[in-house]
């Protein structure tokens, strides 16, 4: 009988980061309603530099789960989910509208606990 595996520390803080940030940028605000936004749409708001910046913060969150072992094919996903959301973004007024209910980080995040859940119950 296998014994269950332990999270290793490393992966652990990387995905308490991670969440930390994911939460910040896609929902740390709530609205009237129940509705959360995070400073990724606001940020956004703001032609070209927002937009690199929010995409800089996304690419932080994807760096954090290469490191913490979360495999090529999910990296590849959250890449397509960053580049989308900054194409996308990069649209006045649709794209900022788009950056408050696409929640890439959060997407991003699901994604590498997704992969370290799998990996915790073998």
């Amino acid at each position: 009988m296998k014994s269950p595996r332990v999270e290793q520390p490393q992966s652990a803080a990387a995905r308490a980061r991670v969440h930390r940030i994911a939460q910040m940028m896609d929902s740390s605000i709530r609205l009237p309603g129940g509705f959360h936004i995070g400073v990724d749409g606001l940020i956004g708001l703001v032609p070209v530099v927002g937009d690199v910046a929010t995409a800089g913060t996304s690419i932080y969150i994807i760096r954090q789960a290469a490191r913490a072992g979360v495999p090529t094919r999910a990296l590849v996903r959250m890449g397509l989910n960053v580049a989308l959301d900054a194409v996308i973004g990069a649209i006045p007024l649709v794209g900022d509208l788009f950056d408050f209910a696409f929640k890439a980080n959060m997407r991003n995040a699901r994604l590498m606990d997704d992969y370290l859940d799998r990996m915790d119950r073998r």
